[in-house]
């Protein structure tokens, strides 16, 4: 057996100590297509659960301790490893341009940005699942009117269908996070193409919520080309906004450009 791996703080690592939660996550990932790739497998605790479904797992992992304890543990075969950061690699090399789900205990730090590159490549990601910060859990999956909705609540569910399914405690974790964490998942809607321009809308929500104190008049001014937009819209705050109310935004602003 090869020493455990140390946890390194700059990278984020936690490790989850019980299998049977484990387990729990690996249950969440809506089977979509035949291959998956784990972030961040750490010592393959969750690995070993998702190895026992009928899909072909890969991890990928940028901590090289991490990999010669997986290889040197048996836990997962070399030609099932991936040693790299997955926020700079091409996704398409996975598995040479075939669908792939997205399953991990994300590293904290990144996690945004891994749910934001999943969304970049969208028509490659029918489901992704797994463990965040719950607090960024929450997000992704908050209603529009709560306090937590945000710009990743309305990217990822312009796209995909969350769920929110448990919490995990602190406790569970070598060494305990700061935090309690959040496990969802994210299934890919049928019909996933926007009604609107993508590349705007994509902007119309950032630009929105960077500036979620003033009401849509104010922080949209500079799209809006001196155009106002309904009294009703125009004096909301981003939070108060659906995705569908998005897009018709988006289109009006289109409408003017």
């Amino acid at each position: 057996m090869g020493s455990p791996v140390r946890a390194k703080k700059n990278l984020g690592q936690h490790f989850l100590r019980s299998s049977a939660t484990a387990k729990n996550i690996a249950d969440t990932l809506p089977l979509l297509c035949k291959n998956c790739i784990e972030i961040g497998p750490g010592m393959g605790i969750l690995t070993q659960h998702l190895l026992e479904k009928p899909i072909l797992t890969k991890v990928i992992e940028i901590d090289e301790e991490s990999i010669d304890y997986l290889l040197a543990n048996q836990i997962i075969p070399a030609a099932q490893c991936i040693q790299g950061d997955f926020l700079k690699l091409p996704v398409e090399q996975f598995f040479g341009g075939e669908p792939f789900m997205v399953m991990g205990n994300y590293p904290y730090n990144i996690s945004s940005q891994i749910v934001f590159k999943v969304i970049e490549h969208r028509d490659l990601v029918p489901a992704m699942a797994g463990m965040f910060q719950r607090e960024v859990a929450r997000r992704i999956c908050s209603p529009a009117g709560s306090k937590e909705y945000g710009i990743l609540s309305v990217l990822v569910q312009a796209f995909y269908e969350t769920k929110y399914h448990f919490t995990v405690d602190e406790n569970e974790f070598n060494p305990p996070p700061k935090v309690k964490s959040g496990v969802i998942s994210m299934v890919r809607k049928e019909d996933y193409s926007l009604p609107c321009d993508e590349k705007l809308f994509f902007e119309v929500v950032k630009t929105s919520f960077n500036q979620r104190r003033k009401t849509l008049n104010n922080s949209l001014k500079n799209l809006l080309q001196g155009r106002k937009l309904e009294e009703k819209i125009g004096l909301m705050r981003p939070e108060q906004l659906s995705v569908d109310d998005f897009i018709k935004l988006t289109n009006f602003i289109a409408s003017a450009q």
